[in-house]
C-alpha cells in the first residue's frame, strides 16, 4: 500500500493536499475513495461498463426479486434510457414484484402470516393477470418477458408504469427475459397457471438470452444483482450455448456479482468460470439499496465527466 492510495476526507478549510476542500460533488466523493481492494474493484467495474457502452458491447444485468422490493427500478430504468443496459434477465420473483408495482402500486406480503392459513401468494389479480398474459404469449410465440410487457402496456389503468422494468424494456426495445422455476413462484399456485405456457415462454427467453451473450465478446459486462441461484445457473448454460455456436466465444468480458452476501453459485458461475478464458470477475458485497445507487450514479458520473468524443 502506498500513501497516495489512501482515502481523502472532506474538510472545511485549507488542506495538506490529501483532504478535499469545498467540492462535495459525487465525482469528488468517488475520487476520494481509497484505491485499494474492493474500492478499486468498484472503479474498475464502473469503467468496464462505461467502456462496453461506448464500444457497443453487451451490458447484461441479471436481477433477483429483492432489487424491485428495495425500490431500485428507477436506477435500472435510467441506465436503460441511456442505452447502457442492453439486456435485462430476471428470475420469476422479479417479474412478479415488477408487475404488481406497475399495476397496483404495491408488492410483497407477510409470508409467515400467509403461510399459517394458506393465503400466502393467493392474490387473484396477480395470478390471473400474469398467467393470462403468459398463456397469450404462448399462443402468439412471445417470450415471457415480452408477453408480460405487452400485457402491462395494454392495461387501461396502471398505478405506476414509470417504475416498471418490464414496461421500460418494451418501450425502449431492450430484451427482457424471465427465467421461471416451476413451483418456486406464487403465480404457479393459481388455477390459471398453464405449465406448457410457462415452460415454452421461459424457454424462448432462455434462447433469447443465449443469443444476446455473443455481444459480450471483447469487452462486454455481466452484472448479477441479487440472484443467488437461478440467474447464475441460467447464465452458465446460456453462455455454453453461445460458445457452442460461436467457436468458443464470447470471451474477454467482465463480470460482477453484487449481492448482500457471498454465495457459491454467483462466485463460481458468474465471477470465476465464465472469465477463465479471458476477462475478469469481481465480487462486491453490500446491501442492494446502497450499492446499486452507488453503481448507477458512478456510471452516469463517468459518462458525463468524460463525454464520448464526436465522430468524424
Amino acid at each position: 500500500m502506498r500513501a497516495e492510495e489512501f482515502a481523502r476526507p472532506p474538510v472545511a478549510g485549507p488542506t495538506d493536499g490529501r483532504a478535499i476542500a469545498g467540492d462535495r460533488s459525487f465525482g469528488t466523493f468517488l475520487d476520494s475513495l481509497p484505491d485499494i481492494l474492493v474500492a478499486r474493484d468498484f472503479r474498475r467495474i464502473v469503467a468496464a461498463i462505461v467502456a462496453a457502452h461506448r464500444a457497443h458491447r453487451s451490458v447484461v444485468f441479471m436481477l433477483g426479486g429483492h432489487v424491485v422490493k428495495t425500490g431500485l427500478t428507477p436506477l435500472l430504468i435510467e441506465l436503460m434510457e441511456r442505452h447502457v443496459i442492453t439486456h435485462v434477465a430476471v428470475n420469476g420473483a422479479t417479474a412478479i414484484h415488477d408487475y404488481e408495482m406497475a399495476r397496483f402500486g404495491a408488492t410483497s406480503e407477510d409470508v409467515a402470516a400467509g403461510l399459517r392459513d394458506g393465503t400466502f401468494g393467493m392474490a387473484e389479480e396477480t395470478g390471473r393477470g400474469m398467467n393470462d398474459a403468459i398463456t397469450a404469449g404462448y399462443t402468439h410465440g412471445y417470450g415471457m418477458g415480452e408477453a408480460l410487457g405487452r400485457a402491462l402496456k395494454d392495461e387501461p389503468a396502471l398505478a405506476h408504469p414509470e417504475l416498471s422494468v418490464l414496461i421500460a424494456a418494451r418501450r425502449l426495445g431492450i430484451p427482457i427475459t424471465v427465467h421461471a422455476a416451476l413451483g418456486a413462484e406464487i403465480i404457479h399456485q393459481h388455477p390459471a397457471a398453464n405449465g406448457a405456457a410457462i415452460g415454452d415462454t421461459s424457454h424462448r427467453d432462455f434462447r433469447r438470452l443465449s443469443a444476446s451473450l455473443d455481444g459480450l465478446d471483447g469487452g462486454g459486462v455481466v452484472v448479477n444483482v441479487g440472484s443467488a441461484v437461478i440467474m447464475p445457473e441460467v447464465f452458465l448454460k446460456a453462455l455454453t450455448v453461445a460458445r457452442n455456436l460461436h467457436a468458443g466465444r464470447p470471451t474477454g468480458f467482465q463480470t460482477c456479482d453484487l449481492d448482500m452476501q457471498r454465495h457459491y453459485r454467483p462466485r463460481v458461475n458468474v465471477v470465476e468460470r465464465p472469465t477463465q478464458p479471458g476477462g475478469h470477475g469481481y465480487e462486491i458485497t453490500g446491501h442492494h439499496e446502497i450499492m446499486l445507487p452507488l453503481l448507477t450514479w458512478a456510471i452516469v458520473d463517468a459518462l458525463e465527466r468524460t463525454p464520448r468524443e464526436p465522430t468524424a
